[in-house]
């Protein structure tokens, strides 16, 4: 849990650094560089979600992951978290809690690195790659946050609850979580981000938050050929 741990801390020191730097910065200028993130996530996405090992488990994960997600409306979830907290800051102008919790909560979450490097902290006790994405989250809040504002520091409890569960239940998984399981929830994990990316650059709105499940349908296939 170490590495879980040190990589939410860094994503709320750099949320709180973000907003402070956000006071003063004109809003055409904010625009541009939300631009400019947006892109940058796009092709983080498409790098990881070229690696699949097989395709039509990917495609069909997509689609029983985007049922069950919708049946349990996560994204729906997500929001009304958001919107709540919104509400409480409504007084001080800031207006984007929602927004900035959501999509750094999904882009944190659903990436190569918070699944294998939660996973080789669970089974291996190695925290090298959480340390190194902390880095790399941290200096991404500070980004997010000057743009998006404070709800940036909430997606660090998301990532908190999402990898730490990930970490705590890969003893139990050991056996599923082979090289081509993992490469496959990678993949999944890219093409949310791709959709992502394609929400803050608001060309369609994608329900990605309603697709999480997709990323550990390739462990319930595994299971299921070795009960076979």
């Amino acid at each position: 849990m170490l590495g879980t741990l040190v990589n939410s801390a860094s994503i709320f020191v750099g949320g709180i650094t973000g907003t402070f730097l956000r006071i003063g910065i004109p809003e055409r200028f904010k625009a541009t560089v939300m631009q400019a993130i947006s892109l940058s996530v796009l092709i983080i996405g498409f790098d990881s979600a070229l690696k699949f090992k097989n395709l039509m488990l990917v495609i069909i994960s997509l689609v029983i992951g985007g049922i069950i997600g919708e049946a349990i409306d996560i994204e729906n979830i997500l929001n009304d978290f958001g919107n709540m907290i919104e509400r409480k800051f409504a007084k001080s102008g800031n207006n984007r809690i929602s927004e900035g919790f959501v999509t750094t909560s999904l882009i944190f979450c659903v990436g190569a690195m918070a699944i294998v490097g939660a996973l080789k902290d669970g089974l291996q006790g190695d925290h090298s790659i959480l340390f190194a994405k902390s880095m790399l989250d941290g200096i991404s809040s500070i980004i997010f946050a000057s743009t998006l504002g404070i709800g940036v520091l909430l997606s660090s409890m998301s990532v908190l609850v999402y990898q730490g569960l990930i970490t705590l239940g890969a003893s139990l998984l050991q056996n599923l979580l082979t090289n081509n399981v993992i490469a496959d929830m990678s993949a999944i994990g890219g093409i949310l981000i791709v959709g992502i990316s394609i929400n803050m650059l608001n060309i369609t709105k994608i329900k990605v938050g309603n697709l999480l499940p997709a990323i550990f349908i390739p462990v319930i296939y595994q299971l299921i050929l070795k009960m076979i």
